[in-house]
C-alpha cells in the first residue's frame, strides 16, 4: 500500500455544509462531526464542492472552519482552498494559517485555463505559502484545467506538496502518480474508490461516504489487511448508494439522505437545487437495502 510520509490517507469525508433558513446550522454541522468522528474515519474535509464553498463567502467559510475543529479534537481537517484570483487565494490561506489544519485542498484555478505552465505555478506559489501540507484536487470537469501526468509528477516532488485527491479521469495517470510514491493519491470519484485502493493508493475523499460512513471505513481496512473478498462484497453492496448519490447534482442527493436520517435540514443555496423527491425515495430505499445487508444504523 502506498504510504508517503503523510497522515493524508484512509476515509476523509468531504463534509456538506448544513443550512437553516439561509444560514450556516452551526448546531447541525457540530452534529455531523461527531458522527463521522465516532464512525472511524480519518479526516474531514471542510468546504470542498460538497460543502457548496462557493456558496459560502469568506467569513462563513472561516466560520464553518472553526466549527468544525472546534467539535473534531484530534480528528484531522483539511480546509479547502479554490479561486482563481491569485491575490485573494494567499489572503485566505494566510487566514487559514492560523488554524490547526492537516492541509489545504486546492484545485487548478478555475474559468482561466492557464496551462500546464501556469497551473504548476500557482500549486508551487501556494505550497510554498502555506504552513500545512498542499492536497492538489485534479478535476477538470470543474476547473476547466486538465492537468498532464508530467506536470503532477513534477509537482509531486515539492516538500510540502504531500497527496492528491484524483478526480483526473484517467487510469493511466492514477497508476503513473502511485507508482512515483512522490505524494499520496486518493480516490476522489467514489466509484473508482475500491480500484484505487487495490492499485497501492492511500485512501478516498468519498461525498458518499456521508451515508454509512463505517462501511466505507470498513473497506478500506480490507484492503490495507488483503482481505480482498470482503472489501468487493463491501463494495458492491455500496454500489447503487453511490451511484445514487451522483444522479442529480451533488451535494442534492447527500443531503436529502442525511435530512431523512435526521441529521441536518436538506437546505441547499441556489444555485444548487434539491435533489427531486423521486431520487431522494430511490436513495432511501437504497439505504434501506444496504442496511438490510450490513445492519448497524
Amino acid at each position: 500500500m502506498q504510504s508517503h510520509q503523510s497522515p493524508i490517507q484512509g476515509v476523509w469525508v468531504p463534509l456538506v455544509t448544513p443550512f437553516s433558513g439561509g444560514a450556516v446550522d452551526g448546531g447541525a454541522l457540530r452534529r455531523l462531526v461527531r458522527h463521522y468522528a465516532a464512525a472511524g474515519v480519518d479526516g474531514l474535509v471542510v468546504c470542498g464542492s460538497t460543502g457548496e464553498a462557493a456558496a459560502l463567502d469568506d467569513a462563513e467559510q472561516l466560520a464553518v472552519l472553526d466549527a468544525v475543529l472546534t467539535e473534531a479534537g484530534a480528528l484531522p481537517v483539511i480546509m479547502g482552498l479554490a479561486g482563481n484570483h491569485q491575490g485573494h487565494v494567499l489572503q485566505r490561506l494566510a487566514a487559514f494559517g492560523t488554524r490547526p489544519l492537516a492541509g489545504i485542498l486546492a484545485p487548478a484555478p478555475y474559468y482561466v485555463r492557464p496551462g500546464q505552465e501556469g497551473a504548476a505555478a500557482y500549486f508551487r506559489c501556494l505550497a510554498d505559502a502555506s504552513r500545512f501540507p498542499l492536497v492538489l484536487y485534479d478535476i477538470p470537469y470543474r476547473t476547466g484545467a486538465t492537468l498532464d501526468t508530467s506536470t503532477l509528477l513534477a509537482l509531486a516532488a515539492h516538500p510540502n506538496i504531500a497527496a492528491i485527491k484524483d478526480c483526473g479521469g484517467a487510469l493511466d495517470k492514477t497508476i503513473a502518480l502511485i507508482a512515483d510514491g512522490n505524494m499520496n493519491v486518493l480516490a476522489g470519484e467514489d466509484l473508482q474508490s475500491l480500484t484505487v485502493l487495490c492499485l497501492g493508493g492511500a485512501g478516498m475523499i468519498a461525498a458518499a461516504a456521508h451515508i454509512r460512513p463505517e462501511l466505507f471505513v470498513a473497506m478500506h481496512r480490507a484492503v490495507r489487511a488483503q482481505q480482498l473478498d470482503q472489501a468487493r462484497k463491501l463494495f458492491h453492496a455500496l454500489v447503487p448508494v453511490i451511484q445514487l448519490t451522483f444522479a442529480e447534482p451533488n451535494p442534492g442527493p447527500v443531503k436529502a439522505q442525511l435530512g431523512r436520517q435526521g441529521l441536518l435540514s436538506a437546505e441547499l443555496r441556489q444555485p444548487m437545487p434539491r435533489a427531486s423527491e423521486v431520487l431522494a425515495a430511490r436513495l432511501d430505499a437504497a439505504v434501506t437495502g444496504l442496511n438490510r445487508l450490513y445492519p448497524g444504523q
